[in-house]
């Protein structure tokens, strides 16, 4: 089970016979078990030193080493306890930062989207094989209009389910952030806006037009959603000199790759 001496339920001794650590030690037969193996575990108190010690022990058995990154998810994926959208989904249930972006992994890592593709996998085997039959028996009389056209509403049905699906925000918004651009002309608040956002200071304010000449970018999370917002130069055909058009051209490229532009405008 373990590399050290198990003297008792509850006490850890290394090969020198010395106490390490009272601890729970759980043993897990396979195959119903996180990656269908046999599993040890040790709970042990969580000090840096007790650990250490208990690592430094296992060290000296042969056989023995540390787990590599993502080893167990590999296993789990190779003795068919999850599938490869599941251990995409716990990759990113380990890098969550954000209440959304736990919610959106959770849901793949327990199987959310895995069983809709079995569903949408059944439901295009059963269409295949009706158009089969139809096609096959269709000088037969229980063959008609009528069966042909449910084939084709019963696919009608199936690709709405599965455009619904694609509508859906991607993924990467969740983990990397909404764009979300702030355009429009000098001076009309953009900087302050920006500060406001993100609650604290990342743009210089001035009432002098052009002060922002090149993309600031800051990131926030509003509502459990991450967001990267970004502050432009202001859009104007009487540019000042080649740096403030080198910023419009920046901040028109940004406006075309964001997810949802800001714009703003003088009061009327």
């Amino acid at each position: 089970l373990v590399s050290l001496r198990h003297e008792t339920s509850d006490s850890l001794r290394g090969a020198d016979g010395e106490l390490l650590d009272r601890a729970l030690v759980l043993w897990m037969p396979g195959p119903r078990t996180a990656t269908g193996e046999d599993l040890g575990e040790l709970h042990l108190h969580g000090g840096r030193a007790i650990v250490a010690a208990v690592l430094a022990a296992l060290a000296t058995r042969p056989g023995l080493r540390m787990a590599r990154a993502g080893e167990m998810t590999r296993r789990a994926f190779e003795n068919g306890q999850i599938d490869l959208l599941q251990a995409e989904g716990l990759a990113d249930l380990l890098a969550a930062e954000t209440e959304a972006q736990r919610r959106l992994a959770l849901r793949v890592s327990d199987g959310g989207l895995s069983r809709h593709v079995e569903e949408w996998r059944q439901a295009v085997v059963v269409l295949s094989a009706q158009l089969e039959a139809a096609l096959d028996y269709a000088d037969e009389d229980d063959v008609d209009r009528e069966s042909t056209a449910a084939i084709r509403d019963g696919a009608r049905v199936l690709a709405e389910r599965i455009a619904a699906v694609l509508r859906s925000p991607p993924a990467e918004r969740l983990r990397d952030g909404l764009r979300i651009v702030l355009a429009g002309r000098p001076n009309v608040g953009k900087s302050s806006l920006l500060n406001c956002l993100v609650g604290r200071e990342v743009a210089i304010v001035t009432d002098i037009a052009g002060t922002t000449r090149d993309v600031i970018e800051a990131p926030a999370v509003l509502a459990g959603l991450p967001m990267i917002f970004t502050d432009t130069a202001g859009l104007r055909d009487d540019v000042g000199d080649e740096v403030e058009a080198i910023g419009i051209e920046r901040a028109n490229r940004r406006i075309a790759d964001a997810d949802i532009v800001l714009w703003l405008d003088e009061p009327a």
